[in-house]
């Protein structure tokens, strides 16, 4: 995965034989924060899973583009002045999704992958290119 914003890469094993890795979750905890603000939340480790296991059924090397994970409050609320598609009590807020793109693959194809998981919420954005995937209950939304 990289960061569209701050053009940080992160390629790595965060679990093994049943267990997370608490040093790989802390660096993808530090990846996924609010680029605008710096601030850092703990990432649920099944919107993890979720990405990884979508990504694997894509079958692409290509590592998603993270657009946004984490969002503070204050980055949350000057999103949604700006925008009507962001949630007031998004789950970006509470470290429960993240906005991914890939260029090989379509708004489309990235979906339904994510849907194949059963695991959240699966936001198709493709005016801007992006799905939104989270750890919430069982739901999809968008064209």
């Amino acid at each position: 995965m990289y960061s569209g914003r701050t053009g940080e890469r992160i390629d790595m094993i965060y679990w093994i034989e049943g267990q997370y890795l608490a040093d790989a979750i802390k660096e993808i905890n530090y990846f996924m924060r609010d680029w605008r603000t710096n601030d850092i939340k703990n990432i649920d480790a099944r919107t993890i899973d979720i990405c990884t296991a979508a990504h694997r059924l894509l079958d692409c090397s290509e590592p998603y583009m993270l657009i946004s994970g984490y969002r503070s409050p204050k980055t949350n609320a000057m999103l949604r002045s700006r925008s009507s598609g962001v949630a007031k009590n998004s789950r970006h807020l509470r470290g429960e999704a993240a906005d991914l793109r890939l260029s090989s693959r379509s708004v489309n194809q990235m979906a339904k992958a994510a849907m194949a998981c059963h695991g959240g919420g699966v936001g198709r954005y493709s005016g801007s290119n992006f799905v939104h995937m989270d750890c919430g209950p069982v739901r999809s939304w968008g064209a």
